[in-house]
Formats: structure tokens, sequence, C-alpha cells
């Protein structure tokens, strides 16, 4: 089973495109580090799961929000393989020269709902962001967090993000803000589709879906930093049709 351990290692060499290419199961067993956002590190489990099933590979996996996980990676940490929440920073670690080229590719696009444990409190609208009739709001960092971008852009598109400062609890990550709302810290919060899909139904409770028009594109990718075989056949089993399944049912939209 994917485990989650402290950071190890790093290496970047050169990459031949993964674009079509087949698993290979003659490939050695090996072991692979990779740094996954929060918002998808429980279907990473998944993936990670039905991988080493497949290929005896086995997947370490390090949840964290996209913001520090960039930061590490720039400073040296360890991965093998980078799955962002966000385009920008592996955007940027590419044009640093910190990835193994070509490998860059989105594998996810996030929806981003209002959710609450309580079944009457968030309407169809979202209308309850503007009534008042709640005393905190969870949110993760914008500063950090896609999520949390796309959460301003949502509140400023109402032109209720400075009414609302003082309701604001922002979590580190998204599974913070999660852990906030699911924990009754915060009346409500707007968390990541796939966090209520866990079970593979939406979680009790009420949710409104955020229209995508009201945020800037929550699109996820991912990227290749080291030249380790095992992360190689990780790569392109996330590009199967079987792993892309797991994807979409996990309350993700596939680019």
């Amino acid at each position: 089973m994917a485990q989650e351990i402290p950071l190890l290692r790093k290496s970047a060499y050169i990459f031949l495109s993964l674009a079509g290419m087949l698993f290979s199961a003659n490939t050695p067993a090996g072991e692979i580090h990779i740094a996954v956002a929060s918002n998808f590190s429980a279907t990473m489990r998944l993936l990670a799961e039905r991988f080493e099933a497949q290929s005896g590979h086995r997947v370490v996996l390090l949840p964290g929000s996209t913001g520090k996980h960039f930061a590490q990676i720039v400073n040296g940490a360890p991965f093998d393989a980078f799955f962002a929440a966000d385009v920008k920073r592996p955007e940027r670690l590419e044009a640093e020269g910190r990835i193994i080229p070509g490998s860059r590719f989105s594998y996810a696009i996030g929806k981003l709902v209002l959710w609450s444990p309580d079944p009457e409190l968030v309407d169809g609208d979202g209308a309850v962001l503007e009534s008042g009739t709640f005393r905190r709001l969870a949110i993760a960092n914008p500063r950090l967090a896609p999520y949390g971008r796309a959460a301003q852009q949502l509140l400023e598109s109402r032109g209720i993000w400075e009414s609302l400062q003082p309701r604001l609890v922002r979590g580190e990550n998204i599974s913070q803000a999660f852990q906030f709302v699911a924990s009754g810290n915060a009346e409500l919060g707007l968390v990541a589709l796939s966090q209520l899909m866990q079970s593979g139904r939406p979680m009790a409770g009420s949710s409104w879906q955020v229209p995508e028009k009201l945020h800037s594109p929550i699109e996820q990718q991912a990227v290749l930093l080291s030249d380790s075989a095992a992360a190689f056949d990780f790569m392109r089993f996330v590009k199967s049709e079987p792993a892309r399944a797991i994807i979409r049912d996990a309350g993700y939209g596939i680019p």
C-alpha cells in the first residue's frame, strides 16, 4: 500500500516523450517518491495502489500544499515526480530546467464546491455567502493553494471578499480547509468536489458546485523530476484509461 514518509532525495536528467508509450511490465521493481497536492492525495492513493499491484513498484506519497512543494523542490527536495494543483508551478519548474524535459502534462481539472455538513445551510445558488447566517467560512490559503485562489476569485466576483475577511478561516491547504468544516470549526467552506466524493458518492450535508466561469480553471499538472524507470512507468500509467477513469470517478474533470 502507498505510504507517506519524509523527504529523501532528488535528481533530474534527460527525458524522452511519454506520449503514447505503453506500460513496461519488464522494468525492475523500484521505489518512487511523489509530491502530490493535498486535494488529490486520496485519489493518488487509489492510483498508487493499483499501480503497485500491477507493476511491483513501491510508491511513497508526500501530500501537501502546491506552494510548499514548489519551494521544497527549488531547495533540493528529493521527489521523483510532482503532481501540483495548478499549472504555474510546473511551468516555472520547466522554465528553470528543474524537470525532465517534455514531461509536463495536465492530469485533472479541479472543481470548487461550497459545502456544509448542515443539510439546510447551503442553497442552490450559494446565496448563503451573502446572507450572513454563518460565523466562519473555511478556504485554503490563496497565497499557497490554487483552490484558495479560486475561492478568493469567487468571493471577489460576488463583491463580498472584503466584507467576509473577519469570518474567513484559512487552511494551509485544501485538506485543512475541509477539516475545519468537517470538525465543526467552520459552518461551511469552499472545498474540492473530490473531497466530497471519496466514498464514490456525495458526502452528506448541503453543497453548491461553483460555476467554473466564476474563477480561473483549476487545471492540475504533473512533472517528472528524476529519470527513475519506476517513475517513468507511473507517469505512463496515470495517462492510461483505467487511471483516467479513477480520476474521473473521484470528482475531477479530465483534460
